[in-house]
């Protein structure tokens, strides 16, 4: 007999490659999909793993837990992040903080005006750097903007527009009653706010383009 654990190995094994085949073709070759090893990771998220190649890397006991829409929707979320070139990088910014505030206080010891003047200059650009990558309105506006390529990313792999945007929708709705920690889950709830109005205007638009198709079909 198979074991339970060979079982779910081949189960996971099996939602990664099908989760490979949701990557756009022009991407195969640099994004790779695995399961992360890390103790108590996020759901999803993407990293760079070396040059010019990047890894998404999914917490697949969670990931179980969600119906096959959900997840494909999510999926094409972090795609669009790559997409958009908006994933999280270990960056130099801290490390330069660290040094110059060192550094600072170094000179402020030998008394090396140029030398303090450099360090403190240092401390300002990295502190701005790290200020600009952790602003919540800038990684809110890169969500918003990676969720609607998503819903381009789902019609393009046959997707209707209303039901891209309701399995995304009820993607959010499934992160937000997942989701113990108050300040992510309201991050989910801006999103899927955001999401609903972009839905409307959609609706909108294909209603406002359905009535001039009309109109010119009564003149022509």
């Amino acid at each position: 007999m198979t074991s339970y654990a060979t079982s779910s190995a081949r189960s996971e094994m099996s939602e990664l490659r099908r989760l490979k085949s949701l990557l756009p073709p022009e991407m195969q070759s640099w994004v790779t999909v695995e399961g992360t090893t890390e103790v108590n990771p996020t759901l999803i998220r993407c990293e760079e793993i070396g040059k010019d190649q990047v890894e998404i890397q999914i917490d697949l006991v969670k990931w179980e837990q969600l119906a096959l829409d959900q997840r494909n929707l999510l999926f094409w979320h972090e795609v669009a992040r790559v997409q958009n070139d908006t994933i999280p990088r270990d960056g130099w910014e801290m490390a330069a903080l660290a040094i110059g505030l060192g550094g600072a206080v170094g000179e402020l010891w030998v008394q090396d005006g140029l030398l303090l003047l450099l360090a403190l200059a240092l401390c300002g650009v990295s502190g701005w750097r790290l200020y600009q990558k952790n602003n919540a309105d800038r990684t809110l506006k890169e969500a918003y903007d990676a969720d609607e390529k998503a819903i381009a990313l789902a019609t393009r792999f046959g997707y209707s527009l209303p039901n891209a945007y309701k399995s995304l929708g009820s993607a959010l709705k499934a992160m937000i009653d997942l989701t113990p920690a108050k300040r992510q889950r309201n991050k989910y709830e801006a999103r899927l706010q955001a999401l609903k109005r972009s839905a409307n205007k959609a609706k909108a638009k294909i209603k406002s383009n359905r009535e001039v198709s009309q109109s010119e079909d009564i003149y022509s």
